[in-house]
């Protein structure tokens, strides 16, 4: 779990500009934190003053393998979407991802396995466990 906050960039799958909704939560709480992570959402431009990508594939750093493994996903999207996100993660680079409660796909961590890609899922929440978690990662 360390791994999640050793990376030097953070991306969030689900981001929303709707405040009520936990991926605006979540995002909220890389800001609160002063970590920078981009919103990835297909239909925004910006989410909380930040410019979003429409994907994984298309951040701007998506072509250099190096630098997408350092980037760690939060994700908050429906489970189905959450399996295409992990293959697309996996394939793009990517190592660490953390499935937030409810979005996390049927199999995660076989899939994870199959891809060499590392999991948080199925209980931790980044609202609550982020904090703790990102303590324990700076020590």
């Amino acid at each position: 779990m360390s791994g999640f906050f050793a990376s030097t960039r953070y991306a969030v799958v689900g981001a929303s500009a709707n405040k009520s909704k936990y991926g605006n939560k979540v995002l909220c709480w890389y800001l609160q934190h002063n970590i920078s992570a981009v919103p990835i959402n297909p239909t925004s431009t910006h989410i909380e003053n930040v410019a979003c990508s429409p994907s994984l594939s298309e951040l701007e750093w998506a072509k250099n393998r190096e630098e997408m493994q350092k980037t760690s996903v939060s994700v908050i999207t429906p489970p189905r979407a959450s399996a295409l996100v992990l293959q697309e993660a996996a394939k793009l680079g990517v190592k660490h991802l953390w499935f937030q409660p409810g979005s996390e796909p049927e199999n995660m961590k076989q899939l994870a396995e199959d891809l060499d890609v590392c999991v948080i899922g199925n209980g931790p929440c980044i609202l609550i466990d982020g904090p703790s978690m990102l303590n324990r990662a700076r020590l």
